[in-house]
């Protein structure tokens, strides 16, 4: 299976089969969507944002809080049941519904088809700031790594 957007291979990690998506899906909706009856999620996960069922930042916004985020690797979901992982922090989502989060699910970033209307979204996990420590620990552990690499010390 290709992945739904354009990544090089070297930057492709994993396709995830289908089981594997419902299990990420329903780890995103436990994360973001717990308890909040009657917004329509069923046909898009992001209107959990735009029905203000959890706190995000929408539009410009949104993506300045996107940019700022880095990640040792990013899992990129659509609403199509396809997600693969991914070391490039992928851009120009604009008008694909699309997730982009860590693997830990610290942040996410809901892109919409309807932008410019509706989204994109950007919203925290409620336990934010200890994942995101974990991320930027991960993050720098791999730079090290890739400077052990390249004076030879691996």
């Amino acid at each position: 299976m290709k992945p739904f957007i354009e990544i090089k291979p070297e930057q492709l990690l994993k396709v995830y089969g289908s089981s594997e998506v419902e299990a990420i899906e329903k780890k995103w909706i436990a994360a973001f969507c717990k308890n909040k009856p009657g917004l329509n999620i069923k046909q898009y996960k992001w209107h959990i944002f735009c029905g203000e069922g959890y706190p995000s930042v929408e539009g410009d916004l949104a993506e300045a809080a996107y940019k700022k985020h880095e990640s040792p690797a990013y899992v990129v979901m659509s609403e199509d049941g396809e997600a693969f992982l991914t070391n490039k922090k992928p851009s120009n989502l604009n008008y694909i519904d699309a997730y982009v989060f860590p693997v830990n699910m610290s942040w996410t970033m809901a892109f919409t088809h309807e932008e410019g209307w509706m989204g994109p979204y950007f919203a925290v996990h409620k336990n934010y700031v200890q994942f995101e420590e974990k991320n930027k620990n991960h993050i720098e552990k791999l730079e090290q790594i890739e400077i052990a690499r390249k004076n030879g010390w691996m």
